[in-house]
């Protein structure tokens, strides 16, 4: 099965004539993924790689058809209409590859997607795979498969490079992937590490879920409340990166926005709420396969 994205789904792309639209558009083709229409206003009857564009999503929807996914690749400061305009006509999943988005813009398109039950994955998102199934955004760049391969692993992480990182790692390993998934590392994300547990609880092909946790935000210590509470019930494998950061100054600001020291947990009062509700923390990053194997 898997999550988000599979060989069925539809994609209209936002900004689909602009630099990062056209290549992920490549990507995508030739990934197998059905990319049915684009949106550009202003260069609507235009084509990018036999996909048409349209002057607007509606127009779009009318004349190409339904979609499951938008994906937006416009400028930052255009990131909110374009994300307005596809959450008003509910596709089901707006995928935002955007970064820095202002902060505000998100808090206003998350409390809207929600009104309308139109999920978000970003903003920052470098999107979502499930190997020989289908892909959203640019996760794998023109080459996923000398990363990704199928099967029973489920992967979140807020940084994309370190979606490919795990997904090679894992594969290396001899595991493949159900779904890989980068929620982007803003300090507001549409879709939570809660979120996936949820949705790859149901999944039949994941067997065990990997996560890439770090220092600062809640994301780690909400999923080991989920894991408490009984409503993930498979094996959750957590790598937390940043260990050194809590012997920096105390409003020290690391990588992503979402990683701020002292924001919600020590990573020693991670490590403990994680393992008290049965997860698994991975000491060093290269013992995941090792541990995918021992809970499989």
């Amino acid at each position: 099965m898997a999550i988000l994205v599979n060989r069925e789904t539809r994609i209209l792309i936002q900004g689909i004539t602009g630099k990062s639209g056209m290549q992920v558009t490549s990507e995508l083709l030739d990934y197998g993924t059905r990319v049915v229409s684009g949106v550009t206003p202003g260069k609507g009857g235009q084509e990018v790689d036999t996909v048409p564009v349209f002057n607007s999503v509606g127009e779009a929807l009318r004349e190409a058809g339904p979609v499951d996914v938008a994906m937006i690749y416009v400028p930052p400061l255009a990131s909110y209409e374009a994300a307005v305009e596809a959450i008003e006509v509910q596709i089901p999943l707006v995928h935002i590859f955007v970064e820095k988005m202002p902060v505000f813009d998100t808090a206003r398109v998350i409390a809207h997607a929600s009104q309308k039950n139109v999920r978000v994955l970003g903003p920052a998102s470098v999107g979502a795979i499930s190997p020989g199934e289908g892909k959203i955004g640019s996760v794998g760049g023109p080459a996923p498969d000398a990363v990704f391969s199928k099967g029973p692993v489920g992967i979140i992480s807020k940084s994309g490079g370190m979606c490919s990182e795990l997904g090679l790692l894992v594969t290396n390993g001899g595991f493949g992937q159900s779904t890989v998934v980068g929620i982007g590392g803003d300090l507001l994300v549409g879709t939570t590490f809660v979120d996936l547990l949820l949705e790859f609880e149901k999944d039949s092909q994941t067997k065990v879920v990997v996560a890439f946790g770090e220092v600062g935000g809640s994301a780690e210590v909400e999923a080991a409340r989920v894991i408490e509470e009984g409503k993930f019930t498979k094996p959750f494998i957590v790598f937390l990166a940043g260990k050194f950061a809590e012997k920096l100054p105390h409003d020290t600001a690391l990588g992503h926005a979402g990683a701020i020291v002292g924001l919600e947990a020590t990573m020693e009062q991670k490590i403990k709420i994680l393992k008290n509700s049965g997860a698994i923390v991975a000491e060093n990053f290269e013992d995941i396969p090792k541990l995918i194997k021992k809970v499989l």
